[in-house]
């Protein structure tokens, strides 16, 4: 066993002013779920993506900036798999992964049983 004292080398946290907040943004005005949201990205599979095309499902700009705002605070619950559920769709989706899986619309899902999710988000817009 070595029994000398070494030097340990001394790590500074970065000051906060460092951090890099978005260009449109000032740091007054920015919350921290401001930026936690437009950095998040939805991912879509390209399987959810055929369907999303077969299915002639649109969702818009603004419903997509929802739904990954639910994720994110489904996923900060603990939610790993959802259902979301739109006026005209019904996603599955990983919240862990920020990916959407599958899409199929709402009269479709309506005959359906869904599985091996462990939350659901409900858009109504």
């Amino acid at each position: 066993m070595d029994h000398r004292i070494h030097q340990l080398q001394q790590h500074h946290a970065m000051p906060l002013s460092t951090v890099k907040m978005p260009a449109n943004h000032s740091q007054s005005e920015t919350s921290f779920k401001d930026v936690l949201t437009e950095v998040q990205d939805i991912k879509i599979s390209k399987h959810a993506e055929q369907r999303l095309n077969e299915r002639d499902i649109t969702i818009n700009e603004t419903q997509w900036q929802t739904i990954s705002a639910k994720m994110g605070e489904a996923k900060q619950k603990g939610v790993t798999d959802s259902l979301v559920l739109t006026d005209e769709a019904a996603l599955l989706v990983s919240a862990k992964n920020n990916t959407v899986i599958t899409a199929m619309n709402k009269k479709e899902a309506v005959s359906k049983i869904f599985t091996n999710i462990n939350g659901t988000i409900l858009i109504d817009e």
